[in-house]
């Protein structure tokens, strides 16, 4: 049976790759960086993944930390005992604990070409949306319900600037003498 061609030639160091940077890529995709700032911190290298989540009070499996009923065929039900680790490390738990307690910001926007489309539409037509359907500036022919969903999204998104614009609506016009 025939070798193959190369493999009786003597092996030849490389000088066109970095050593030190090929490691540090191996290293980068072997340990992934944590997100979480506070898992990150209270992290220990040298302990496995399970040790670590189960000192901070963390499951890394979770069908072993939650107790299963099991029926048995004779009536007696059994509950399995969930291993229970020492939790060295509750700093962990609470800092999560408490940033998930914490209100989330809506943090969506429109863009203000949507909201002069809604302007226009709600200064032209107030809450007549079939008129809105109709009007010559809609362009993507929005039906009466699509035009209502965008203005009901703008008095969502940024309701002090909608208050703002609905009061110099009612605001009466100055008569030019």
């Amino acid at each position: 049976m025939p070798k193959a061609k190369k493999s009786s030639k003597r092996k030849k160091f490389d000088y066109t790759q970095d050593r030190k940077k090929m490691k540090k890529q191996f290293m980068k995709k072997y340990n992934p960086r944590i997100e979480n700032s506070q898992i990150r911190n209270a992290w220990d290298d040298k302990k496995s993944t399970a040790r670590n989540l189960q000192e901070m009070g963390l499951a890394f499996d979770p069908n072993r930390t939650l107790p299963i009923k099991k029926a048995r065929l004779l009536g007696e039900e059994r509950e399995t005992k969930a291993s229970v680790g020492t939790v060295t490390k509750p700093y962990v738990l609470n800092q999560l604990e408490e940033e998930a307690s914490r209100p989330e910001k809506d943090s969506k926007t429109l863009s203000s070409d949507l909201i002069e489309y809604a302007q226009y539409m709600i200064r032209e037509h107030n809450d007549n949306f079939k008129a809105m359907a109709r009007d010559e500036k809609n362009y993507y022919q929005d039906t009466p319900k699509q035009i209502k969903r965008k203005i009901n999204e703008y008095k969502r998104c940024h309701p002090e600037h909608y208050n703002a614009f609905i009061n110099s609506l009612a605001a009466p016009q100055p008569t030019v003498q």
